[in-house]
């Protein structure tokens, strides 16, 4: 069961961070932003094996790339 807060906390604090170091307007909820924080901090897992600071600035940088995703993804659904 700590484990399962644990992740969520960390996917709320590297979902928020992503979102202040991107710029531009992100209209996204709470959940979205945890969702994109566990699945920057997954991939920067599997990107930098190792933990730390070295890893958490890794796991930041691969959300806001998935945050640059989601926004194109969501512009082009838009324009249908």
């Amino acid at each position: 069961m700590g484990g399962i807060v644990y992740t969520i906390i960390i996917g709320a604090v590297i979902g928020v961070l992503a979102r202040f170091f991107k710029p531009g307007a992100d209209p996204m909820g709470w959940i979205l932003t945890i969702l994109l924080g566990i699945a920057g901090a997954y991939i920067g897992s599997l990107v930098y094996g190792g933990g730390g600071l070295i890893g958490f600035i890794v796991s930041i940088i691969c959300a806001i790339v998935l945050l640059f995703l989601y926004e194109v993804i969501r512009s082009k659904t838009a324009k249908r």
